[in-house]
């Protein structure tokens, strides 16, 4: 692997050490909150290794060269999983494009979902075995599984069975979830226009000003933030998942979404409404089934308490611009970044109005988590 030196990344601390320079802030509500990183790079998404790396997509927004990088618990930043692949060099024997979500399950290899959109490219899911340094697996998820307007977002890796479910926001109507099986390689498109995937009428504000994506006529239109986050509890019984542009939290069993026989109206009547939330773009669960939310508009990370089931504010700091990227560490606490997603160009007229440093964060849970899990 080639390192790099201060070229997109720079560390404030170790990573997987102990975390003797990080510093510490919050809102005295007895959260602990430790900055862990600054990126020079908005990142679009992040997972962590069993042996402590931290690996990050780098947002195709962007236009890195680095699709994604990993820091590793040395502290050195480098190409991930090497600069070929990651670069997509000549000679390489596979490139990655444009990956967005990405996971390591508990063996070590981290699934990484490349939605092909930035030279429009086969999607695909590549695994990278990181005990082994080795490619594990690709599969290409051609149509019908995608369309023409898919844009594949995040996915969430089955800790028990041989499966990966997916968000496809695509073009907000025709949002959906994708099933793949990781032995066979197909994938097939569920949930499609289904109301719990496809994003509300409302508006999101940050800063009190609402986003808006300016068409090449010159008129603007709310962003179409159909299906997003999404997760699965550590038995791998239940996904769950929802709208970005939503205000309810859904989820279905796994056993309905891997079965064949199910007819499309009998899986479409499978889901269950779970919880209010707010606007978000990343979740996750830990141990005990509370689930974090990226609570985009409020600046906050949030949760909805298994025991509850109501939304709250768990954490919050006029920093968190956009936070996403939620993940467990080794350490069981939680880590996200801010991206600053609301400020790229995309909602600002095609003007970047992103500042560097990117911020990755990580706090104290109400209960562990467990990486790969």
């Amino acid at each position: 692997m080639i390192k790099y030196k201060i070229i997109f990344i720079v560390l404030y601390a170790i990573v997987g050490l102990p975390n003797v320079n990080a510093q510490l802030f919050g809102r005295g509500g007895g959260v602990s909150l430790a900055e862990v990183a600054k990126l020079t790079h908005s990142p679009g998404g992040m997972t962590i290794t069993p042996r402590g790396s931290i690996i990050l997509s780098l947002h195709q927004y962007q236009n890195t060269l680095d699709r994604v990088v990993e820091i590793t618990t040395s502290g050195d930043v480098m190409s991930f999983p090497n600069r070929d692949i990651s670069q997509g060099k000549k000679g390489a024997p596979f490139f990655l494009d444009a990956v967005l979500g990405l996971q390591c399950d508990k063996r070590g290899i981290v699934w990484m979902l490349d939605n092909g959109r930035r030279g429009e490219s086969i999607p695909k899911i590549v695994g990278w075995d990181t005990e082994d340094n080795k490619l594990a697996k690709i599969i290409y998820i051609p149509s019908p599984a995608t369309t023409d307007s898919s844009f594949l977002n995040d996915l969430a890796v089955d800790p028990e069975e041989p499966y990966i479910y997916i968000t496809d926001p695509a073009s907000g109507k025709d949002a959906a979830l994708i099933i793949v099986n990781i032995e066979t390689g197909l994938s097939r498109r569920v949930l499609e226009g289904h109301y719990t995937v496809i994003p509300e009428k409302l508006d999101i504000t940050v800063d009190e000003t609402s986003l808006v994506v300016k068409r090449p006529d010159g008129s603007f239109i709310k962003p179409q933030y159909g299906v997003g986050p999404i997760a699965i509890d550590r038995k791998g019984q239940w996904v769950y998942y929802g709208p970005s542009a939503g205000k309810t939290l859904y989820r279905i069993r796994t056993d309905y979404l891997r079965d064949l026989t199910l007819t499309e109206n009998e899986l479409n009547s499978r889901f269950q409404a779970y919880a209010p939330r707010p606007p978000c773009d990343g979740i996750s669960i830990d141990s005990k089934d509370n689930i974090y939310i990226s609570d985009v508009t409020k600046k906050a990370i949030g949760i909805i308490k298994s025991s509850t089931k109501k939304y709250e504010v768990y954490e919050s700091d006029d920093r968190f611009l956009w936070p996403d990227g939620l993940c467990f560490g080794n350490d069981g606490k939680l880590y996200f970044y801010a991206s600053q997603l609301h400020l790229t160009a995309p909602y600002n007229e095609g003007k970047n109005l992103t500042e560097s440093p990117f911020h990755i964060y990580k706090l104290k849970a109400l209960a562990s988590g467990t990486v790969g899990k």
